[in-house]
């Protein structure tokens, strides 16, 4: 693994573990896709840091669980925002 990927999935992954965001909000901050997010953070980083790749799999498995929620209160607030105008 080249060393720009090494440190961009310790990077990204100690970043989720101290914020807690989502792989969009992660992605977005560091500048590349969800898609490359997924892949460093279940893929890659296992094979740097089995114990620290489980740690981030833990918030990662959080923040999907609550997914939903999430959307529904984004829905919730669109139509408010609507009945309004």
């Amino acid at each position: 693994m080249k060393d720009y990927i090494r440190r961009r999935v310790l990077d990204i992954g100690s970043h989720i573990l101290a914020s807690g965001d989502t792989v969009r909000q992660a992605a977005l901050l560091f500048a590349v896709s969800k898609s490359t997010v997924h892949k460093d953070m279940i893929e890659r980083l296992p094979m740097i840091d089995g114990q620290f790749a489980a740690r981030v799999r833990k918030v990662l498995e959080k923040n999907k669980a609550e997914r939903h929620i999430r959307g529904g209160e984004a829905t919730k607030k669109k139509y408010e925002s609507r009945r309004q105008v």
